[in-house]
């Protein structure tokens, strides 16, 4: 079994162990684009661009199923990837965990990129799950970046930053970026209140691998033996895992579970 995921970055390395949790023999290929990042700030169509050359890139391994791990490019060229590439090869997308969210009650922050909050595509995913709770759309500018580039000082910054336009009231907090769930347990520290229950965090990185394992009919299977098969693409360029990957439990595990080559 071989699993691709891309992503503008390292923020598919969420999903990423994620896949490696639920089928540890599952030969990987992550692809990503540090030459066009970030892809935030581009237009629809030179997201498409971008991530459609991430993908064949990704599809030249011949995986089973791909991940779209990464919001902005779902958002954007999901329907283009799915055109192109299936149904020899599943596309699997990444929608933020609004609806989870909102289903435990409220009061719901969605902290996303500054592209992403307020934009058609959330609020649709709001008026569509979550009218019936309160929600705070919080724009978290160079949180991504900070991750991407393992940036200690930045991303406490960040963080704080977006911290402080999040109500104190708030009883869950939905990762809008695969980038964020890299620093999930930072985030949760700083909305923490004191007095008040644990804040819940929805990521999409469990949700996208599951999801691509029921596409292609695999259970999971975390006994399984270890896969010895982690293939880097950056920019289509072969390559190893980036220094700043090595800097979450999420890098180090891939490449201590599958040595890269």
């Amino acid at each position: 079994m071989k699993i691709a995921l891309m992503d503008s970055g390292i923020g598919l390395l969420a999903a990423a162990a994620a896949v490696r949790r639920l089928r540890p023999d599952a030969d990987l290929v992550l692809s990503s684009d540090p030459d066009g990042m970030p892809w935030g700030p581009r237009t629809p169509q030179d997201v498409t661009a971008r991530a459609l050359a991430v993908a064949r890139a990704a599809a030249a391994h011949r995986p089973d199923a791909l991940i779209v791990a990464c919001n902005t490019a779902s958002v954007h060229a999901l329907p283009t990837l799915r055109a192109e590439l299936e149904p020899t090869l599943p596309v699997v997308g990444t929608v933020p965990a609004i609806k989870p969210a909102a289903a435990g009650g409220g009061p719901v922050a969605i902290w996303a990129t500054p592209a992403t909050t307020g934009s058609p595509y959330q609020r649709g995913l709001i008026g569509d799950f979550a009218r019936s709770v309160a929600v705070t759309e919080v724009p978290c500018p160079g949180l991504a970046d900070a991750v991407q580039n393992a940036d200690e000082a930045a991303i406490d910054r960040t963080v704080a930053a977006a911290a402080a336009l999040t109500p104190p009231d708030v009883r869950a907090v939905v990762l809008g970026c695969t980038h964020y769930e890299l620093v999930a347990e930072r985030i949760r520290a700083a909305v923490q209140q004191p007095g008040l229950p644990p804040v819940t965090l929805h990521g999409s990185a469990g949700a996208v691998a599951a999801q691509a394992l029921r596409r292609i009919g695999a259970a999971p299977a975390p006994s399984a033996e270890p896969a010895t098969s982690l293939t880097v693409l950056l920019s289509g360029r072969a390559a190893e895992l980036p220094d700043a990957a090595l800097a979450y439990a999420e890098g180090l595990l891939l490449g201590a579970a599958s040595p890269v080559r």
